[in-house]
């Protein structure tokens, strides 16, 4: 069932209004998920510490402390498919709630640099990057860029929502705004953690080769094995000081829109979910989205990436110590902002990267956002 032209407008000016609220869709599921917070500003949790015993849907940046808050969208107003969704959402605007508003003004957003300044720009970063590397202080970093695209007039936040959907049914698709935020879209294939009562699972997924010709790739070069061996070895390593039994699946090829990925599966047990934000707080970031070691390589992004990450690579996702959770990394995603969306991408360094081979990984990915707008990634 898809929204009524006139659900799809009140989303869509919900997107530029004072709500809180997050639309998302679980992977190989049908129905999306609405979250609604009645009124007032959402939480923002000064930690990943700060998480445990919350429930709501969670928001978070890369970095921490950095100008850009979590947030921790309380759920006083639940829908799990589109009638209910538009249920309640007209009682929400029936009741005269000033955060619907009749109209969504139009700002103009961030300028979009021609291709070979951001190529330039990508290829000054990388070699920042790959000197440490190379000098071997550092076992692994993960670069990523923006590009920023015009909107096509009269755009749909919730359409486009739609198109994600149905183009990616075995990524987490959402939709998220709050006045602290903004407004961001995403289609993440990569669990931070996943479970219910004692049974949960996280994963390693790192490596990348674009699909040619709808066939998948069978060879994997020693730079992505050596890649999801990295972010493997961290998680089992984390996990086996927190639980006392892990099983392990993989590595094996993973799907992702037009992308193929390593990935290896955990599953293990909890017995104190009361405390899902200690552990959040072992396992993030991942060296999928920072580097190795952890806090050299997360401190040298901060210092020499040359931009704002924001919420790309934090995590997005419903929290429920009590219930299901479904945390996920924030990939593929994109900020929308007026008249543009600024898309976000990123790539493993490891000492064998070249950096015309990992900006061509960052287009590809970038592709999965851009499809659903319509244009071409650059």
């Amino acid at each position: 069932m898809l929204p009524d032209p006139s659900l799809q407008r009140t989303i869509d000016r919900l997107t530029d209004s004072p709500a809180c609220f997050a639309l998302y869709r679980l992977p190989w599921t049908d129905e999306p998920v609405l979250v609604l917070q009645e009124g007032g500003e959402a939480e923002q949790p000064a930690s990943l510490h700060a998480l445990n015993g919350k429930t709501g849907f969670v928001l978070t940046p890369f970095a921490f402390g950095q100008g850009h808050p979590a947030v921790l969208i309380r759920p006083d107003r639940i829908a799990n498919d589109w009638a209910s969704i538009s249920e309640v959402l007209a009682a929400y605007a029936d009741g005269g709630n000033p955060h619907c508003p009749s109209s969504t003004p139009e700002a103009a957003g961030p300028a979009a640099p021609d291709e070979v300044t951001a190529k330039a720009s990508y290829y000054l970063a990388f070699h920042r990057f790959i000197r440490p590397l190379q000098q071997r202080e550092l076992l692994k970093l993960v670069l990523s860029r923006t590009a920023v695209h015009p909107l096509e007039e009269g755009f749909s936040p919730t359409a486009a929502f739609v198109r994600a959907c149905n183009s990616y049914p075995r990524m987490m698709v959402s939709l998220c705004h709050t006045p602290a935020t903004g407004t961001w879209m995403g289609s993440t294939p990569e669990i931070m953690l996943s479970g219910q009562g004692k049974q949960w699972s996280t994963v390693a997924l790192a490596g990348t080769m674009p699909i040619q010709d709808d066939y998948e790739p069978g060879e994997w070069s020693r730079k992505n094995q050596e890649e999801q061996a990295l972010v493997a070895e961290y998680i089992r390593r984390i996990l086996k000081k927190k639980v006392s039994k892990v099983d392990e699946k993989g590595p094996y090829t993973a799907r992702a829109g037009q992308l193929v990925h390593l990935k290896t599966d955990f599953r293990f047990a909890l017995k104190h979910t009361e405390q899902l934000g200690d552990l959040l707080e072992e396992l993030y970031p991942t060296p999928a989205v920072c580097g190795l070691p952890k806090q050299e390589a997360y401190e040298y992004i901060l210092a020499h990436e040359g931009y704002d990450r924001r919420y790309y690579a934090g995590l997005i996702g419903w929290l429920d110590p009590q219930g299901d959770t479904h945390l996920y990394v924030n990939l593929r995603c994109m900020h929308l902002s007026g008249t543009t969306a600024t898309l976000y991408a990123g790539g493993g360094i490891m000492p064998t990267s070249t950096a015309a081979t990992e900006w061509e990984e960052t287009k590809e990915k970038m592709k999965t956002m851009g499809k659903i707008l319509g244009e071409p990634s650059r």
